[in-house]
């Protein structure tokens, strides 16, 4: 089961954290994979992982907030490829402020990066997948998507993210007919990039180990598994699926 010879991964934000991860656990089961992103040197960093892999790797610049860029990333792809059997939308960022303090442009920015951005993405590699039928799309939400917190204000990504698992089911409906299933990861504290300075500190430390079951934060590949699992041609009839990995945080 999971074979992945002969199946091309797009893997977006795969320039470091869990895009990176994700990248480099498809490559171990042999896919080819195109990673892309904004920062070039860094992706080419990874390109280079994947490469002792002795894995095919395409690194392509892509800005997932700007139409056009998509629209030509996908056409690159199509043009190397013919097709493409995975999308991993991964690519965000986020502002964090609450309801009463966030501004306007830290708002729209969170949105643009974390939601919208999924739609143009989607929009422009789902059409390579209707005209193969067959696809898998795989977009990485958030457990904060699915639910509020205590810990930190980041209302914006509180919101994005719960558009991203709506996005999601929609998205399922609406493609099935072209066999191509979209599914939703929901991560858990992880140690990227993003969140190192956050989850370091004493105090973040303590509430994560009152209110995650297993006690602690999410270690580096424990994503892969899923993204695995739903990108494979043996998960045909799951879609529309919300998939916590969050170390129990959703279920108390």
């Amino acid at each position: 089961m999971f074979n992945y010879e002969n199946k091309v991964v797009v893997v977006s934000g795969a320039s470091s954290g869990l895009g990176r991860q994700m990248a480099l656990g498809f490559a171990k089961q042999k896919a080819t994979i195109v990673i892309t992103a904004r920062r070039v040197e860094k992706l080419e960093e990874v390109a280079n992982e994947i490469r002792k892999l002795n894995v095919e790797v395409t690194p392509i610049y892509c800005d997932v907030t700007v139409p056009d860029s998509v629209d030509k990333c996908a056409k690159q792809v199509e043009e190397k490829y013919g097709k493409v059997d995975v999308l991993v939308n991964c690519a965000g960022s986020a502002k964090n402020a609450g309801v009463l303090d966030m501004s306007n442009e830290d708002w729209d920015f969170t949105i643009k990066t974390d939601m919208t951005s999924l739609f143009y993405v989607t929009r422009a590699f789902g059409k390579i997948m209707k005209k193969n039928n067959y696809g898998r799309i795989i977009n990485i939400a958030s457990m904060y998507g699915m639910v509020g917190n205590m810990a930190m204000d980041t209302i914006a990504y509180h919101t994005s993210k719960g558009g991203v698992i709506n996005f999601t089911r929609a998205v399922a409906a609406e493609v099935a007919k072209y066999n191509i299933t979209c599914n939703a990861i929901c991560p858990g504290y992880f140690d990227t990039e993003l969140t190192h300075d956050t989850l370091i500190t004493d105090s973040f430390t303590k509430y994560m180990k009152n209110t995650v079951p297993l006690g602690r934060y999410g270690k580096e590949g424990e994503l892969n598994a899923a993204a695995i699992f739903l990108g494979s041609s043996e998960a045909s009839y799951v879609t529309g699926v919300i998939l916590p990995v969050d170390g129990g945080y959703t279920c108390v």
